[in-house]
């Protein structure tokens, strides 16, 4: 609930969203495709299996790239190799005529990031995990209760 309260919060778009086709990520694109009141179907893919290569996540994004929104519900650690491919450059080998060194992204579990895919390489736009939401969610209602005056 919290994460897809952060989505929610953020205005995110979200035109698809697609999981592994493990039950447990299924139940949790579910869960937040019901929390955002998203009413399409959830897509399931094997490019988001564990076991699944990068090549295949590779072609997942390009199947999805004309979408502005697509929420991907994976599983660490192929998600945060993948996505740390993506930003690095690392993904075909080069960027802009350079070889790239590597990448490392830290992915907990339930973290939400949003990337920008139509730069090359991608660009990491925000990484939010549940303990930085829980801080923030925490801060925002604690800011938002009317001041009592001390008499």
């Amino acid at each position: 609930m919290l994460m897809a309260g952060v989505l929610t919060g953020l205005k995110a778009q979200i035109d698809v969203i697609i999981a592994s086709p493990l039950k447990r990520a299924r139940q949790t694109a579910q869960f937040v495709a019901t929390e955002m009141g998203f009413d399409q179907p959830i897509l399931t893919s094997e490019a988001l299996a564990p076991a699944a290569d990068y090549a295949a996540f590779q072609q997942l994004i390009t199947e999805h790239s004309a979408r502005e929104g697509v929420l991907v519900v994976g599983h660490n650690p192929h998600l945060h190799q993948a996505i740390a491919r993506l930003v690095s450059g690392n993904g075909n080998g080069h960027a802009n005529g350079h070889t790239v060194g590597g990448g490392s992204i830290r992915l907990r579990k339930g973290a939400m990031v949003r990337i920008d895919l139509a730069r090359r390489p991608a660009q990491l736009q925000w990484l939010i995990d549940p303990r930085l939401a829980r801080v923030i969610q925490a801060n925002v209602t604690k800011s938002s209760r009317p001041k009592t005056s001390r008499k």
